[in-house]
């Protein structure tokens, strides 16, 4: 968490220029030679600005993952009202589509999700940034298999929401067809809520 967010127009300005001077120095250079001084650099704010809002870079990767996470969550919020539908499938591959486009148009999104997986601290953050987003997902899911066992569909969201991360990050890598990955992932998310509401129908 940062150690401070900004209350001030002035100080609002200066956080989101060290945000994105940050996400363009991931894609530029990897996490590894990634400094807070090269971003305070950047971003043209003075070094001691920096660490008023941020301990280290770890945390400055973190506060960039949990705001890819807000932006996922508002395409999840358009889907809420797609459940239960007899179009779900559709809804479902329209967020699909919507979600990959972030990644394509994004290629920090990716750098983002690499630098997380750096430390135990980091992966342990976002891991629970993964699970908050899991039990909306879990919510969600709820009117597509009511007789699910509310445990049973936790893990559902976790995994449901861990694949769909993992191969949108898969998706974006160089020399590789993201269009065709996607369509991959459509049948894997389709396929398994498709078995699993037939499961809940049955129960």
């Amino acid at each position: 968490m940062p150690r401070r967010r900004p209350t001030q127009e002035r100080s609002k300005r200066k956080f989101d220029a060290l945000l994105q001077a940050s996400r363009e120095l991931l894609v530029e250079v990897g996490f590894e030679s990634f400094t807070c001084e090269e971003v305070a650099a950047r971003a043209e704010v003075p070094i001691g600005t920096l660490y008023q809002f941020f301990a280290n870079k770890y945390v400055i990767v973190c506060e960039l993952n949990r705001q890819d996470l807000v932006a996922v969550s508002h395409e999840l919020s358009d889907f809420k009202g797609a459940i239960p539908s007899m179009d779900w499938l559709r809804h479902a591959n329209q967020l699909v589509d919507n979600m990959a486009n972030l990644w394509l148009t994004d290629p920090a999104r990716r750098a983002v999700w690499l630098a997380m997986q750096s430390t135990p601290a980091t992966r342990s953050t976002g891991a629970l940034h993964e699970k908050e987003f899991a039990e909306v997902v879990a919510h969600m899911l709820r009117p597509l298999m009511p007789r699910t066992p509310p445990d049973r569909r936790s893990m559902m969201a976790r995994v449901l929401v861990h694949v769909v991360y993992s191969m949108l990050n898969f998706s974006v890598q160089d020399g590789l067809s993201h269009e065709a990955a996607v369509g991959e992932l459509k049948r894997l998310m389709v396929a398994y809520l498709m078995v699993a509401e037939k499961e809940s129908r049955m129960s």
